[in-house]
């Protein structure tokens, strides 16, 4: 029996299907490993309520983080099988951005707060992609022959990006507020506002009023 699932999965007949599979499981993992300890944090910094309840939110959000990512993952090497299958096993330009639509659509679309803290990730991962690059990779080690090997921002360019953004999100947590994430609304309030408040030696430097 054990010779029989080893054949199956060397095969490479079968690769692209497992490879669905094991995306499913890197998702889920990942999603764990990011998820469990930004909600664990956000609780204990955050959180209302007893420990009870604060845990039960922490596995709520880390479940849904971690099975979405799964499904996301699933969903975009699926759609990159079936349509390389429906264009003779070639893959097009565009079959990435399809597959990403879909996934997008299907995974992402239902408003949740863990859903919008990650398209807002996503979101500002690919507006920060149209700062230019600068010349040298982040790491000097070699890549592999045949694979792209990222490029931080210009400096120069990095500086007006950073102002801007800094700029802009300081202006919409003074005036429009309510358009800001939850999460880090709650965290500029915490920088910003709680620390304008105290009435004793207790209050400045322990907790906030």
């Amino acid at each position: 029996m054990a010779s029989i699932i080893q054949d199956i999965i060397t095969n490479p007949a079968y690769h692209d299907y497992l490879a669905i599979l094991k995306g499913a499981r890197n998702g889920f993992v990942y999603g764990v490993k990011v998820r469990f300890p930004h909600a664990l944090v956000m609780s204990v910094l955050f959180g209302r309520g007893d420990w009870q309840s604060r845990a039960r939110v922490i596995y709520r959000a880390t479940k849904q983080h971690a099975t979405n990512l799964a499904k996301f993952v699933s969903i975009y090497k699926a759609m990159l099988l079936l349509q390389r299958k429906l264009n003779g096993n070639k893959q097009r330009d565009t079959d990435t951005f399809i597959a990403g639509l879909v996934g997008g659509w299907y995974v992402f679309g239902n408003r949740t707060a863990v859903n919008e803290q990650i398209v807002l990730y996503v979101v500002s991962r690919v507006v920060a992609s149209f700062v230019p690059r600068a010349g040298n990779p982040y790491s000097s080690t070699p890549a592999a022959p045949g694979t792209v090997k990222p490029l931080p921002p210009d400096p120069k360019y990095f500086t007006f990006f950073a102002a801007f953004a800094w700029g802009a999100v300081m202006w919409l947590f003074e005036h429009r507020g309510e358009t800001i994430q939850p999460g880090m609304f709650n965290s500029m309030t915490y920088l910003y506002r709680d620390s304008e408040r105290w009435k004793d030696l207790k209050t400045l430097f322990w907790h906030n009023t």
